[in-house]
């Protein structure tokens, strides 16, 4: 029998690459829309005759259950979130609404329409914040340093909650930092990798960046939705960080993205005081030692083919007819 998947957030970079990883496999894909005028369905539009897209909120409990009731899933990814950091400051309330409590109502719809349901939460790199030690795994110590960090806290212990209260296949994927030519332009890998190209094609002359001695765990977002299935498919419930162990600085990643364009990235950054955050969260990188060992998961795309690999989409996209106009700032 065909088995059936929901993803909320289906829209977003996770989503559109999890999409397409499932229907590799020959699931049905469900994917969760909020009701807008405005819904981007670029990142899916090329599998979008291929999937169902049902309309729920995570801020509407019954909206869930009735997806849940009418689709019958036997697998859920919650991946939506307000997932933007410096958002979370200027919105925080928005960002536990639908970063923490939706957890909660997706856990709650599950528990009543169909105890047996897979559940999969987002869970993330952010929520060690302040880091209690270096590298960061499963028993390391939360220490989240934005509003947005400890949304990601609550949603994370909460799928614990109900995975020991109800006996729930629920999963949490502790992700550090993944990252695609699909990435928000907001993110600094893709804010970084479109304006080295925008430099080279002569769009742009400087390229605004916040602190550039953050060091992150950076891997490829297609790497990482696999993990995600992986633990679904295991014998029993369990949660697991994935990364790729090794960090780097925003420096670095400026030194990667202007060096394989020919460019000095000194000559282009400059330090915008707007960019830096009220907390800083200063070196993450984590030991995927437990996925390596029970899923059999492994990263196959490099750093500097991640950095590459965007810069060369960032630079197909700009030479479109008329892209040229596009985020100009």
């Amino acid at each position: 029998m065909t088995k059936k998947a929901l993803i909320t957030g289906i829209t977003g970079q996770d989503g559109s690459y999890l999409a397409e990883f499932l229907l590799e496999q020959g699931y049905q894909v469900i994917g969760m829309v909020r009701r807008s005028s405005t819904v981007n369905f670029d990142r899916i539009r090329h599998i979008q005759d291929k999937i169902v897209l049902a309309q729920g909120d995570l801020l509407d409990q019954m909206s869930l259950v009735d997806i849940l009731r009418e689709h019958r899933p036997q697998e859920v990814y919650n991946l939506a979130a307000q997932s933007f950091v410096p958002t979370s400051w200027k919105q925080p309330v928005l960002t536990g609404e639908f970063t923490a409590l939706g957890v909660t109502r997706m856990l709650e719809a599950v528990r009543i329409v169909d105890p047996e349901i897979r559940f999969y939460q987002a869970s993330s790199s952010e929520m060690f914040g302040k880091v209690q030690e270096v590298p960061q795994n499963e028993l390391t110590p939360f220490y989240p340093r934005s509003p947005y960090g400890v949304a990601k806290v609550y949603g994370h212990w909460i799928t614990v909650n109900y995975r020991e209260s109800y006996n729930l296949f629920a999963c949490s994927g502790i992700l550090f930092n993944h990252e695609s030519s699909r990435r928000g332009l907001e993110f600094v890998t893709h804010k970084v990798t479109h304006g080295v190209a925008r430099i080279k094609l002569g769009l742009a002359d400087r390229l605004p960046l916040g602190n550039l001695d953050a060091r992150r765990d950076w891997g490829y977002a297609g790497d990482y939705v696999r993990a995600m299935w992986l633990m679904l498919q295991q014998p029993k419930p369990d949660d697991y960080v994935v990364a790729t162990g090794e960090t780097h600085s925003v420096r670095d990643l400026c030194q990667e993205a202007f060096g394989y364009l020919g460019l000095d990235w000194e000559r282009y950054v400059v330090v915008d005081p707007a960019f830096l955050r009220p907390a800083e969260v200063d070196h993450l990188v984590g030991d995927a030692t437990k996925a390596g060992r029970v899923l059999g998961w492994e990263p196959t795309v490099t750093f500097g083919q991640l950095v590459r690999m965007m810069v060369d989409a960032d630079l197909q996209a700009l030479r479109q007819p008329g892209n040229h106009r596009l985020n100009t700032r």
